[in-house]
């Protein structure tokens, strides 16, 4: 059984790494190469879609499982590029709210593209079916990982 654990583990992380280099691939295909934060950025477009005005450094942080710190440096390098701003948060001159500006909206949905095309390389000769059986998968995979106790708690609300 240690084998099986140790193979899967090891076509998780080559599957990860082939995912990881085909999206760069596109993206410099696309002339996309700079933006260098695509899962940011789609998130920051989904949450102006849903009608909010930015979000904060934490909300993104906490959206994307990672520390504020390494959101901040992501959002340096997309401010510098021109992709967000950041605008004082009304009622609390300490935080700030980041939208895209117009040349990140446009590099979002370029991004998106890449991304759709990856994943539907990635599912190739996959049924729907198949297709969402293996994302069930992947939600109690996360799940698992995350610690949540609920079933299908939030990480469904995510993808």
């Amino acid at each position: 059984m240690a084998n099986f654990d140790f193979d899967l583990g090891l076509l998780e992380h080559q599957l990860h790494l082939a995912r990881q280099n085909a999206i760069q691939t596109e993206l410099a295909a696309a002339g996309l190469q700079e933006v260098g934060h695509p899962m940011l950025m789609c998130i920051l477009r989904t949450a102006g879609a849903k009608g909010a005005d930015g979000q904060t450094q934490r909300e993104l942080a906490q959206l994307l499982h990672v520390s504020p710190a390494a959101v901040a440096t992501s959002l340096k390098s997309l401010e510098k590029k021109g992709y967000i701003r950041r605008e004082p948060e009304p009622g609390d001159a300490r935080r700030n709210r980041v939208t895209l500006t117009d040349k990140g909206q446009q590099a979002v949905d370029d991004c998106f593209a890449c991304l759709q095309r990856v994943t539907r390389r990635a599912f190739t000769g996959l049924s729907t079916e198949e297709q969402a059986i293996l994302r069930g998968f992947y939600l109690r995979m996360l799940e698992n990982l995350r610690g949540n106790s609920t079933p299908h708690s939030t990480a469904k609300e995510e993808l």
